[in-house]
């Protein structure tokens, strides 16, 4: 995924709660999705950055010398400068970029 590439990076403006109600018809709800969105990011962005961390692995013989790994700073350094999850969450959101799925209380009895 392209975080870097999201238009989040400017989003840390204020947002009127009006906006969030009209994309989901209730403020609660609309926190809900932004929550669970971000929380998909943060998770995606996480394996993304422990599958190039993990070229770097050392064992334990090279644990005992302490150097630094420059293209291991680099890669930190661009994870940590990307955009925040919620910010993307956020964008998306107001993009309508995000696809909801509605689960009827009906539903949910003849599960159980």
């Amino acid at each position: 995924m392209k975080f870097k590439k999201t238009g989040a990076e400017k989003s840390t403006i204020t947002r009127e709660v009006n906006d969030l109600t009209e994309k989901t018809g209730n403020v609660f709800k609309a926190v809900s999705i932004l929550a669970s969105r971000s929380k998909q990011i943060n998770e995606k962005m996480k394996e993304e950055l422990l599958s190039k961390l993990e070229e770097f692995s050392l064992d334990q013989e090279q644990l005992d010398e302490v150097f630094e790994n420059q293209e291991q700073i680099a890669v930190s350094r661009f994870y940590e400068s990307l955009p925040k999850p919620w910010a993307i969450a956020m964008q998306e959101l107001m993009k309508d970029e995000i696809y909801v799925r509605q689960i009827d209380e009906t539903e949910e009895n003849d599960a159980e």
